[in-house]
């Protein structure tokens, strides 16, 4: 999919949201996301090629599989453990100082992580390498819906999932090559280029949340028509400081994950399927060795395939554009065939036979994540998105370390093909156990906003009834 252009482009995004505000649209900032996705494709291309690199020099080095565990869970719990201040300081702080201080300090310590050689150090640095991604994921996460209409975040959503999806993709190759010619020390300094990216982008990027840059005045707009609230609108030359907030529940005081039905039941329900299904991230690779015998070259594509269907599956949920309650539908959905596709990895005779399986299984994944995004920036108040993709993160990561600790314990007591299909139908128990929360929630949803659609509807009558009877006794002119 392209986005087309206006030949004229403001100079600046406030210039943009000010001259749509009068003609009662509220323009897309596209620039700005393209930037946030590049960024995101060079920093996830980083992360998994460090990853990669690093899995391959601890087995060299002959670090045994605590090692490789400990490192793995190093990287995913500080998001879980942080996320009480890294969702505040991502609403409160100036989000192009978050992200240049936090780029800087990361690239930093992935310069030290290249130079020492100790699996405990490598363990500890590595933890502070994921403390800086829990600050830098909800502070992007939350930029992205100021940075577009509501209607467009689906496909800044997409863009942003492509982007991630293409890095992720390169990386394994990237990292096994740079490992092999070079050793381990050149793909943790290209990790530390990524970062790098990841300070240029925040910059670069004109849409800032958080503190009031200074000197600048607030020109607000608002636009009824997309139920897109622009509170503020503070620019100054290459700035811009937006805050946008969605109409609905979402502009309700007080609003928190738990409180919104809707939000609340689909992260517990995502939380719970990736519980049950990341056993199949662990399983996987011994699956395709050792059970069906075959190279790691057919598990690296396999991996390829499961990444380039998520990418399909995610367009497809951006291009229907969906209300809220419509998400939720879509994001049930999308777990549910994910799970299908790894409950039908554990029958497949021959190594051939996942590649249809990962299609099934990748269109699903990539469903889930743009389904959740969207969902979670177009219900999250502007000030609250930082919390509330912390919160989600934290959700994540720590139903993925749940997982990983279960994946080693069956591993160890059964054989690979029952893991992966206890991942899968662990997957559809627990997507089948929330489906009846989410579905009454999607129904309030529903009911809240044809209720909202005739008060309004009724309003705007009486309106006119009204200024007609004035008109009426009026003298002509």
């Amino acid at each position: 999919m392209s986005f087309i252009f206006s030949r004229r482009r403001p100079e600046r995004v406030g210039e943009a949201l000010a001259e749509s505000g009068r003609s009662g649209r509220v323009a897309s900032g596209w620039a700005d996301v393209y930037l946030a996705s590049g960024a995101r494709a060079v920093s996830s291309c980083g992360d998994f090629l460090a990853a990669t690199a690093l899995m391959l020099g601890l087995q060299q080095r002959g670090a045994g599989g605590f090692a490789v565990a400990a490192v793995l869970i190093a990287a995913a719990a500080p998001p879980v453990l942080l996320v009480r201040w890294t969702g505040r300081l991502a609403d409160r702080a100036d989000s192009r100082l978050l992200l240049v201080a936090t780029g800087l300090a990361q690239a930093a310590v992935c310069v030290m992580l290249a130079f020492v050689s100790g699996p405990v150090a490598v363990i500890a640095l590595v933890a502070v390498l994921a403390a800086g991604l829990a600050v830098t994921q909800p502070c992007l996460s939350a930029l992205l819906p100021s940075m577009i209409r509501s209607e467009d975040l689906p496909r800044a959503m997409a863009l942003s999932q492509t982007a991630g999806s293409v890095g992720m993709m390169l990386a394994p190759a990237l990292g096994g090559l740079l490992m092999g010619r070079f050793g381990l020390r050149v793909p943790l300094l290209a990790d530390a280029g990524s970062y790098l990216a990841i300070a240029a982008a925040g910059r670069l990027i004109r849409t800032r949340r958080g503190a009031t840059p200074r000197g600048a005045t607030p020109r607000p707009h608002r636009a009824t028509a997309d139920r897109v609230d622009v509170a503020s609108v503070r620019s100054e030359p290459h700035q811009c400081h937006i805050d946008a907030a969605d109409g609905g529940s979402a502009g309700r005081s007080g609003w928190t994950v738990r409180r919104d039905p809707l939000v609340r039941s689909a992260v517990l329900l995502v939380g719970a399927v990736v519980a049950a299904a990341s056993l199949v991230n662990v399983a996987e690779v011994f699956f395709v060795r050792n059970t069906l015998h075959s190279t790691a070259g057919m598990y690296g594509l396999m991996e390829s395939v499961w990444i380039s269907a998520s990418v399909a599956g995610g367009w497809w949920v951006a291009r229907r554009r969906p209300s809220d309650a419509g998400l939720a539908v879509l994001l049930l959905g999308s777990l549910g065939l994910t799970c299908l596709g790894v409950a039908l990895m554990a029958s497949v005779p021959a190594v051939g036979w996942l590649a249809p399986v990962s299609v099934l299984g990748g269109l699903g994944n990539g469903g889930v994540n743009v389904a959740a995004g969207t969902l979670l920036g177009r219900r999250a108040p502007a000030a609250l998105r930082g919390r509330a993709f912390a919160v989600f993160g934290a959700v994540v990561n720590g139903a993925t370390v749940a997982g990983f600790l279960l994946a080693g314990v069956l591993l160890a007591v059964a054989p690979v093909r029952v893991t992966i299909a206890a991942a899968g139908l662990g997957g559809l128990a627990a997507t089948a156990a929330f489906a009846l929360p989410v579905l009454r929630a999607t129904a309030r949803e529903r009911q809240a906003t044809t209720r909202e659609r005739r008060a309004t509807t009724r309003e705007r009558r009486a309106t006119g009834r009204r200024a007609g009877a004035a008109a009426a006794g009026r003298p002509l002119q």
